[in-house]
């Protein structure tokens, strides 16, 4: 396959730049690119040819959500190589949530120090073509670190975005009754579907789609997860809140800390409440219930 890489310029202030990176990241995985390389003026990525699609890129820069940051970029042919196996060979280190989780990388199991003195460490690997999803994330960390902080046994859970199905795994391992996560990337869910079993993961269902999967799910959930960009939790939250049952938890993360204003005043719209706010590296994460 033939990938075409971008070379982004960002100028933005020294305490910026590595939020910018991030938030670009994410805008140009919904426009396609796949592989991340961090540099010193921004970053490379990596995209397919045929699944490139500018006009999302160019539309996401224009409304880039840190308007003291100004993007610039240029597209050439990569060298032509699997850019994700490359990442996959190289593997990531061992990531710690609060002493209690692991993440290992699966396919690389000489990384991960051996725990077996910590029997009540909760593990789970991961095969991932991305670091988005491997828990290295800020966000990634903040949303298992609050379910470290909640009754999970016996609670149906709804991870939306899934990804590696990170989340999802996380919940099952804390006890939840049942799982179902969905991803808009094919390739996400069936990644998650694979992390699952090597887990010994089996109640944790994944489904293809867009929020508008909910429509066709029956019940309702205990606690809600979506650890996705501002935009579509603005767009989402209120499919999320018709499938919360009367004393759901709903945790949302993805954004950064001046984005909680206009996600609470939604939430407040939709009959939610903040009980708690975790920030890292100006990340946010919110914890919503439902007004009683």
């Amino acid at each position: 396959m033939k990938y075409l890489v971008a070379t982004f310029n960002i100028e933005a202030e020294a305490d910026l730049l590595e939020a910018s990176r991030d938030l670009l990241a994410d805008g140009a995985a919904q426009a396609g690119f796949e592989t991340f390389e961090e540099t010193e003026q921004g970053m490379d990525a990596y995209v397919q040819k045929e699944l490139f699609d500018r006009e999302a890129l160019d539309a996401y820069i224009a409304d880039f959500p840190i308007s003291d940051a100004h993007i610039t970029y240029s597209i050439q042919d990569a060298e032509d190589k699997d850019w994700n196996q490359e990442w996959e060979e190289q593997g990531f280190e061992p990531i710690y949530v609060a002493d209690q989780v692991v993440i290992y990388d699966a396919k690389h199991p000489e990384l991960y120090t051996d725990t077996s003195n910590r029997p009540d460490i909760i593990e789970i690997g991961i095969e991932a073509k991305l670091a988005f999803g491997t828990g290295n994330h800020e966000t990634t960390r903040m949303i298992i670190s609050q379910l470290l902080q909640m009754p999970i046994k016996t609670k149906r859970v709804l991870d939306c975005g899934t990804g590696t199905g990170i989340l999802g795994l996380t919940a099952s391992k804390l006890g939840a009754k049942e799982v179902v996560g969905y991803d808009i990337d094919e390739w996400s869910v069936e990644n998650a579907k694979h992390n699952a079993l090597l887990n010994g993961v089996d109640n944790m269902e994944v489904l293809f789609g867009n929020s508008s999967v909910l429509n066709h799910i029956s019940g309702v959930f205990d606690v809600v997860m979506a650890n996705i960009n501002r935009n579509i939790l603005l767009d989402d939250m209120r499919l999320f809140r018709s499938v919360m049952n009367t004393d759901a938890t709903l945790i949302l993360s993805g954004f950064y800390e001046e984005d909680v204003p206009v996600l609470l005043e939604k939430a407040n719209e939709l009959g939610l409440h903040e009980t708690a706010r975790h920030t890292d590296n100006n990340w946010t994460c919110l914890v919503l219930k439902v007004r009683s």
